[in-house]
This record gives C-alpha cells, sequence and structure tokens, in this order.
C-alpha cells in the first residue's frame, strides 16, 4: 500500500509541465578524493525529478562531475575553501543539500551557517555538514538550533547513528545505543527544530510539525555500502524543489518520507537484479526512476 505522503509528491506529469516547474536545486558535496559522494548526490537528484540540478564542487573534480553527470551544471567552489562561492546568488534555488563528501571543519561550518541564515528554502544537511556542525558543540547547542527553529521553510537532517551520536554529543544527550534509534531521532528533531530522517534498517523521519513518526518498510541489508546515502540526500532534496516550485504537493515531511521509501524501493529493484552482496550505490542511483514509476502506476514493493 503506497502511503498517503507519496501520493502526495509523486503524481502524474502535466502537459505543460517545464523544468522550473519541476524545481532547482543546489548539492554542495564533494573534495579531491570524494568525488563519487557528489556524482551519486547529483544523481539522486536527477533521477528524482528535479527540473534542474546545479553541482557545487571544488575545482579538482569539477570536470569528473561533468563526465559523469552531464546533465547537471556544475560550478566551481572558490579555491580552497570548499565554501559557496560568495558571489553566487543561492535565491535562485528551490532547495539546497549540502554535506555528501564534502570534509568536516571550520569552513564547512561556516558554508552551513550561511545556508541556515541567508537561504528561504528548504535545506538538506547530511554527511559532513552535521559533523562539522557537531564540532562546534556550544554554537550548535544553542545559536545553530535556535536560527534553525526560526527558519520558516524546513531544515533536513539526515543522519546515520554515527552522525547522529556525535550531534546528540554535541547537545548533551546520550547515544542512539542508549536511548534507540527512534528515542534519539525524537530528540534531535525536537533540540533542533529540523526533519529527522535517521538512517538504518527501518529509516525513521520524524517532524516538530508532526505527531507522527514514519518507519521505512522498503529496503534491505544490500544497501549498507558506501554512497546510499549520498544517493538519498539527493532524492529528497529533488522532491523539496519540485513542492517549492509547485511541481508537487504535500508539504516537507511528505517529501522525506517519500524520499525514504522510494529509496529503499530502488535498492530493492537493485537486489532483485544484482543481490544484496553486489549492488551498489551506483545501482541504487540508477533504480530511483523505476520505483517512482512503480509508484506512479500505483505499486508498492511490487515493481
Amino acid at each position: 500500500m503506497i502511503p498517503e505522503s507519496a501520493k502526495k509528491i509523486i503524481t502524474g506529469m502535466p502537459a505543460e509541465m517545464h523544468k522550473g516547474k519541476a524545481g532547482k536545486t543546489l548539492i554542495i558535496a564533494g573534495s579531491p578524493g570524494m568525488a563519487g559522494a557528489a556524482a551519486l548526490s547529483v544523481r539522486g537528484a536527477l533521477r528524482s525529478g528535479a527540473g534542474i540540478v546545479k553541482a557545487g564542487i571544488c575545482e579538482e573534480i569539477l570536470n569528473i562531475l561533468q563526465v559523469l553527470n552531464p546533465e547537471a551544471m556544475c560550478v566551481s567552489r572558490e579555491p580552497e575553501s570548499y565554501g559557496i562561492l560568495p558571489e553566487m546568488d543561492i535565491s535562485e534555488f528551490d532547495s539546497i543539500a549540502a554535506g555528501p563528501g564534502l570534509g568536516a571543519g571550520k569552513k564547512q561550518y561556516d558554508t552551513v551557517i550561511r545556508l541556515i541564515n541567508e537561504f528561504n528554502g528548504p535545506i538538506v544537511l547530511d554527511a559532513d555538514a552535521l559533523n562539522s556542525l557537531a564540532m562546534f558543540p556550544e554554537n550548535f547547542s544553542s545559536v545553530v538550533c535556535d536560527k534553525i527553529k526560526q527558519r520558516t521553510e524546513a531544515t533536513v537532517m539526515t543522519p546515520h547513528p554515527g552522525e547522529a551520536d556525535r550531534l546528540l554529543k554535541a547537545l548533551g544527550h546520550e547515544s542512539c545505543k542508549v536511548t534507540g534509534r527512534r528515542k534519539a531521532a525524537e530528540v534531535l528533531c525536537e533540540r533542533t527544530g529540523a526533519v529527522i530522517l535517521m538512517k538504518g534498517a527501518g529509516t525513521i523521519v520524524c517532524s516538530p510539525d508532526r505527531d507522527e513518526v514514519y518507519i521505512n518498510d522498503t529496503g534491505n541489508p544490500g544497501m549498507a555500502t558506501g554512497g546510499s546515502g549520498d544517493v538519498l540526500t539527493g532524492v529528497i532534496a529533488s522532491f523539496l524543489a519540485r513542492q517549492k516550485a509547485g511541481g508537487a504537493g504535500g508539504d516537507e515531511f511528505d517529501a522525506v518520507v517519500t524520499g525514504a521509501l522510494v529509496h529503499g524501493m530502488a535498492g530493492d529493484i537493485a537486489a532483485d537484479v544484482y543481490g544484496q552482496y553486489g549492488m551498489t550505490s551506483g545501482d541504487i542511483a540508477d533504480n530511483i526512476a523505476k520505483a517512482i514509476k512503480n509508484i506512479n502506476n500505483g505499486g508498492h514493493n511490487g515493481y
């Protein structure tokens, strides 16, 4: 049975659809040696229907991204900064995602803070964006969380348990191992004001604006492979962009829930083809479109 959230996000395409209405997303990712993280996140966004995907990447991997994802636009970040170009107009985007393969540190932290302060649209923070926030616990536990709560658009955090533990420690809370993943997700949601997607078997999604907690039932152990979460980041960024641009209904919670559903279903389709041992995160990305087609046709877990 298809969740109501997915029915709001994944709908039939009107004949007059255009790329502007399909949403424009910026993905800030990658660093030397981590081009794959950026490429997988970008591919996840492209396969999820975003009209325009732009990658904000460092100069060293720009050509790699353009070859791996020719459908995406690429813009070089300022040399040595791994941050956003100061002259980039981020207001042109419907959503922004940051973190996959970005590296963690002060410059990355400053980039995330700029997004929180300046971008008037939904933000997805994953991987090193979250690790960078956790590196400055005093600021994170007070100033950053307050700023997130003041935003008029959603901030989405997508940690795996290890990343969640770093955030929880910065907030002075017990780890996922002590509280369990669901309680940890609820604590992060309450303290940060963000929509939280806690990765793992039975991905958990909770929102400060919803009483319900969603537990995803798609996916398989073969998805425990490097880059799987990077693909998910792109999928969620795409759905949020489409929603912001008017190409989808529902709210941010629905977009995140549908991202988890589609990502897991794509992993199940990939496992049917390659088996759980041999499937890669690229296989997941390449089957995102099939998963969406399946849901759009009324199927669920049937492919």
